[in-house]
Order: structure tokens, then sequence, then C-alpha cells
């Protein structure tokens, strides 16, 4: 059953009984609300949510578990067939049953069943026709044990779809039935509302715990599998990133998380104090018209894709670091011999960060109660110690989130660092030198046709969930720094 399809259902059957149900109470009690539990509304808000929540939450989790189903009956099928050998790729199989079903389901359902039944087998004359049908090409390799799995996925999933309409209709049925025998004027419409919204505000308040969960999870799985590969102590105290396809691997995170932090350090250096000069100026200092003008202008630099400064990085200033520092430069002296470095990746990364800083920190520090500038100004002090000693002060708490947030996308970037620092994992304290991150290794290991079954892919899950628990360090370190002055100044 397509989405939209069941959607437009959803919500003309929800329409229905929702006017359908403000009338029956309406009707029950001859016009007469007072006799009425609750508004009238309520009655119909309840039926709506009894009907349509039901019916999308069944689909939802058919849509979410029903083709691991599939994908096991299929997998079932492939590995008790004599013509897989026990070396063959099963996944690669499986994505070529996937295939012929998609061309199954893209042509129209008795077209197929008829040329099906007019050769009571599958075989290639009759695929090469479906595929002709589907205007698209048919592979004479294909074998022929494929072509019937594909077939039968196409079958069972027809068949569980027509059941699961069914299924859906009878649904309905009974929740009106129960509905009109259940709901009268004496009942409480109001409480159980407010309960069902109550439930999907909870709901929604847990899908981001729930999805942070799944992903430690999901990044635990194959990070145990790497770890079963590949020996630990190489991963965190090794030296060397070279991992090889091969065999004889050496991937190490320690220079990875080099490259890492100096160019997130060295991008900071860059955001912070513009960043923060930036928000002072534009909320102590500057005029309302200023303001009006500079701040949009300022936070159009969150709008920019990262491609964009990436892009920016590789061809405009990675080449002028180099014209300028390289040999033939304005110092003599070959200190930079390519383009891609940390300065280039971390001063256009730094770019990017300023309106981060910038807009969170102006909001913050406008936050502030203007009775702690007026109490100032009533010492004595001037607006330059005001703002020094008790409006930054009083601030540090959201400014530090502000940068917190700006180090942690500085800490995820990838296009910037892939452009313009280049994919050379080492140590060095030269900024004019190329340098990689955990992030662009992450890409690199999961791009093209490897095998996720060898720890040169795997390693970059290993990768991914180190990235998370810095992270989250990182963010327990900045929560307890904000707690302390939260308390100092409330």
């Amino acid at each position: 059953m397509a989405a939209a399809t069941l959607l437009l259902a959803v919500i003309v059957f929800s329409l229905l009984t929702f006017f359908g149900s403000t009338y029956r109470v309406s009707y029950l009690v001859e016009g007469d609300k007072k006799k009425l539990n609750s508004r009238v509304h309520y009655y119909g808000l309840f039926a709506l949510l009894c009907t349509g929540l039901p019916v999308l939450l069944a689909y939802f989790f058919w849509w979410l578990l029903i083709p691991f189903y599939f994908e096991a009956s299929v997998v079932k099928v492939l590995t008790n067939s004599l013509e897989v050998s026990p070396d063959e790729n099963i996944s690669l199989l499986l994505g070529q049953v996937n295939t012929i079903r998609d061309t199954l389901l893209s042509v129209d359902y008795s077209k197929t069943t008829e040329l099906f039944n007019q050769s009571g087998t599958i075989d290639y004359e009759v695929m090469a026709a479906i595929y002709a049908l589907a205007n698209q090409p048919f592979d004479p390799e294909t074998r022929s044990f494929l072509i019937q799995a594909g077939y039968d996925l196409w079958i069972l999933e027809n068949k569980a779809n027509n059941t699961f309409r069914l299924a859906l209709f009878f649904m309905i049925v009974c929740i009106i039935l129960l509905y009109f025998f259940l709901v009268k004027p004496g009942f409480r419409a109001r409480y159980y509302v407010e309960n069902i919204l109550l439930g999907i505000l909870i709901a929604a308040a847990g899908i981001a715990i729930i999805t942070t969960v799944g992903i430690v999870i999901s990044m635990l799985f194959e990070t145990f599998r790497f770890f079963e590969l590949h020996e630990w102590k190489d991963f965190f105290f090794g030296y060397t990133w070279a991992p090889n396809f091969h065999g004889d691997s050496e991937m190490s995170i320690l220079p990875l998380l080099f490259g890492t932090f100096y160019i997130s350090i060295f991008a900071l250096f860059v955001a912070v104090p513009i960043g923060l000069f930036s928000a002072i100026y534009l909320a102590e200092y500057s005029s309302s018209y200023t303001r009006s003008i500079a701040k949009p202008l300022l936070e159009i630099l969150a709008g920019i894709p990262t491609i964009v400064y990436g892009l920016f990085a590789l061809i405009t200033f990675g080449p002028f670091l180099r014209d300028y520092f390289g040999d033939g430069g304005a110092f003599g002296v070959n200190w930079m011999s390519d383009a891609r470095s940390v300065a280039t990746a971390g001063t256009v990364m730094g770019m990017m960060l300023i309106p981060f800083v910038s807009s969170l920190s102006d909001d913050i520090i406008n936050a502030v109660p203007q009775s702690l500038r007026d109490g100032s100004y009533g010492l004595g002090a001037t607006q330059s110690e005001t703002i020094r000693l008790v409006v930054i002060p009083a601030a540090l708490p959201g400014i530090v989130g502000a940068i917190l947030l700006a180090a942690s996308r500085a800490i995820g970037e990838t296009m910037i660092v892939v452009l313009g620092a280049g994919a050379i994992a080492k140590f060095s304290g030269n900024p004019l030198e190329a340098m990689t991150t955990i992030t662009t290794r992450i890409v690199s290991q999961l791009t093209g046709d490897g095998d996720f079954n060898s720890p040169e892919t795997l390693v970059a899950f290993a990768l991914g969930l180190s990235l998370f628990l810095i992270t989250l360090v990182l963010n327990v370190i900045a929560l307890y720094v904000v707690r302390k002055y939260r308390e100092q100044y409330e």
C-alpha cells in the first residue's frame, strides 16, 4: 500500500469520525450541551485520535519490521539453495533478488502473472519480457534460482500487503463500532484526549533518547566485530595509520585524533575571538540600525553549505597561503608545498563557525539583566569595565555553550577537511602541512566496494564510537562549567 494513499485514507476516515462523533453526541443530548461531560470538540478529537493513531502506528511498525522478515525469508532460501557456494557473498545475491523484486513491482500485477501463467515457470524469456515492460535491460547471466527467489519474494510481499490492508480495514471498523458503543454524553472525552496527547508528547520527547541509544548500540556491535579482527592495542596505542585491504594493516586512532584536535583548535582560535568580539559590539556598542543590518549579514555565513567552504579552501584560500608561504613567496622559504594544510582547513572552518559563536553569544549577552549594568554604572564603572567585569561573567555559561557548539561542529566537520586539509595521517606541529581527521577517514573507509567483514571497513565504526565518546566528554565538562558559573550569578 502506498504511503500517500494510506495517509489520504486515514485523513478521510479521521475527519469523518470527527464530524460524525460531534454530530452524534449533539444529537443524543438534543442540542443541550450542558448534559455533556466535556465540550463537543473533545468527543470529535477522541474519535479522530482513536481512528487515525492506531492505524498509523500499525503501518509504522509494519513498514519498520516487515522488511527484516522478507530479507530473512530470502536469505533462508538462498542459503538452502544448492547453487550457492559457501564462499559466495550472500549480501550480493540478496541485492540481485531485491532488484528482480523491484522490477516486478514496477510492472502491472496482471501482466506479470499473465506472463508467468503462460510459461508455467519462471524462465529467461519470461523475465526478459517483464524487464522489457519495465523498460530495463535484462542480464542473461542472472541465475535461475535468483529469478525464482525474486518472484517468490514478490508474491510474498503482495500476499502480505493484501493481508495487511484487510487487517487495517477490520481495525478501523472495530474502532468505529467500539466508539459508538462506548462513547456516551457522560463519557470523559476531555480526560482521555489530554492523556492521549500527553502520551504523544512523551513519545516525541523520547525519540531523541531512543535515537541516541540506537546509534550507540549499532556502533558498539560493529566495533566489537572490529576488535575481534584487529588488535585493540594497535588501535589505541599505535602511531601509524596505514590501512591495507590486502592485510597487515596498521590502524591507530592517535594520528587521526591529533589531526582532529589540531584542526579544530585552529578553527576555534579563528572563530571564538572574532565571533565573541562581534557579539559584544552588536549587543553593547552598535546602534539598532547597524545591528539590524550587520546581524543578518553575519548569520548568512551559517547558511552557506560546507561543500562551498571546502571549494573556497581548495581553490582560493589554499593557493593564496601556498603562494605566500611557499617557494617564491613573501619569506623566500618553501614552508608550504601544497594548498591543503591545517591552516587552510582551520581558517576556513573558523570562518564557518563565526556565526555559531557570534549569534548565540549576542543573544546571551542581551539576556543579561539591565539591572546588573545599572548597578555597575552606579558604582562608577565605565562601559568597557561593565562589559568586562559584569556582563561577560554573567553571560559566561551561555558563551561556553556557544563555544562548545562550535567545537562540536568543528570536530564533526568533513567536507572542509577533505578539500582543505588533505588525507595524510601523521604527527606534526607545522600548521602549513597537510593532515587529516577522524571524520575524513570514516568516509574514506566506507567509500567504495569494501567488504563489511574486513577490519579495514569495520574500523570506521570504531572511529565513530571514539568520536562520539570524545564529544560526550566535552559536553560533560562544559555542563560542569556552565552549572558552576550559573550558581554563582543567579
